[in-house]
């Protein structure tokens, strides 16, 4: 809470001044009203030294993606009941813990109150809100069903942070399993082996080519532990680099693609999050233009984004968004372009990509389901794989050792 300095102008017409803490000019203005007084001037009173733990909060917290999905899904709410947008706001930033999304919502409501509107009054703040609520919020502003637009990307953010989180528990198993595979392996090399190695030497064994490389893998992570950390942290840097330029991030997608197991459900819920975001932005009266131009920004893989690029020029030349789908097996499935077609010919498209989406939503959640399922037996081979080269390879030598004698 911030401490102000109020001068408040009494019935008699004199001027009082005292402090008052609350979080923001705003509210603090509201709760004058609400006591009867009438401030004059409203000032931050600033101490010799003073410590805002909030402030300093603000500053490291970040927004989550399901605090934005409350705060449209309540909004609407409140709206359809028929609360003013700017009371409430008031209500919201009352109910969020977040300092900084309390801001946030706190400056949005100061430009509501200068006569801006809810769309603009959002764009402002893009770190918290994303293009599609700001278009779908103007749509519902211009057709007067604000609060129908608000719940409907409510609804679409939920599924898309739903699907996210499936996609990344399905991949969290086999991760997971690798790295402590990977630990043990390193804790092998650095404790189990040298008293091996040592053996070896004493009893001056002829080792094979595979035990060798062991011992010498295992050597420089004793003698150089210092440079081993900083190699991985190095290419870890280097991997995070190269995913966020644009030529990484394109062989990345592309792996992904056409990598078996997985790529079938990276085309799937490319698929889904696509038609999910284009039936929302539809739905709420945005042009398609327009909701092309945002599903772009939504999805993730750079090859998803080239074919709605490519969408974009062409519907303004008159070219059919299903022929375009069409021409892009490989990225999106048959279906995509038949469902869209019916919805052309029809004129439900907006119906028929809810259908897409849910129809893909369905078979990911299968999907995801039965990943570890489908995933174990590789991983199994693999690990048993790692397990016998070892074991072959240090058990080698005693075999060698029993045949000379």
């Amino acid at each position: 809470m911030s401490k102000f300095k109020v001068v408040t102008l009494s019935e008699s017409g004199r001027k009082e001044e005292k402090i008052f803490e609350s979080g923001s000019r705003s509210s603090l203005y509201d709760q004058l009203k609400i006591k009867g007084l009438n401030p004059v001037s409203i000032q931050e009173a600033n101490g010799a030294f003073s410590f805002n733990f909030q402030k300093l909060n603000a500053l490291v917290s970040t927004i989550k993606t399901n605090e934005k999905i409350l705060f449209a899904r309540n909004l609407g709410a409140m709206l359809e009941a028929g609360l003013p947008v700017s009371r409430a706001l008031f209500v919201i930033g009352k109910q969020t813990k977040n300092q900084k999304f309390k801001g946030i919502l706190e400056s949005v409501r100061e430009d509501i109150k200068k006569g801006d509107g809810l769309s603009s009054s959002l764009s402002k703040h893009k770190e918290a809100f994303s293009m599609i609520l700001v278009s779908m919020v103007k749509a519902g502003e211009e057709s007067g069903s604000l609060s129908e637009s608000l719940k409907i990307v409510a609804d679409q953010m939920e599924k898309s942070y739903l699907l996210k989180k499936k996609v990344r528990g399905a991949l969290m198993y086999p991760g997971i399993i690798l790295g402590v595979m990977i630990i043990i392996g390193v804790l092998m090399l650095i404790y189990v082996v040298p008293t091996l190695t040592q053996t070896f030497k004493e009893l001056s064994i002829d080792l094979p080519l595979s035990t060798r490389s062991i011992i010498f893998v295992s050597d420089f992570l004793q003698n150089h532990t210092l440079f081993f950390v900083l190699l991985i942290l190095a290419f870890i840097s280097g991997l995070y680099a190269s995913v966020k330029n644009p030529k990484g991030k394109r062989v990345l997608d592309f792996v992904f693609l056409h990598t078996p197991i997985i790529s079938g459900l990276v085309k799937e819920t490319n698929s889904a999050r696509t038609a999910r975001t284009l039936s929302s932005l539809l739905s709420s009266g945005v042009p398609v233009v327009s909701s092309i131009n945002i599903t772009k920004d939504v999805v993730q893989n750079s090859y998803y984004k080239e074919v709605l690029s490519l969408a974009e020029e062409k519907i303004q030349k008159g070219i059919l968004l299903s022929k375009i789908f069409e021409e892009a097996p490989d990225i999106f499935p048959v279906f995509v372009s038949e469902m869209v077609s019916v919805g052309e010919e029809t004129g439900k498209m907006s119906d028929m990509l809810q259908k897409v989406a849910v129809f893909y939503e369905e078979s990911i959640d299968q999907k995801t389901k039965n990943m570890s399922t489908i995933i174990e037996p590789f991983l199994m081979v693999f690990i048993g794989a790692a397990v016998g080269f070892f074991a072959l390879s240090m058990i080698a030598p005693t075999y060698s050792l029993v045949d000379g004698l």
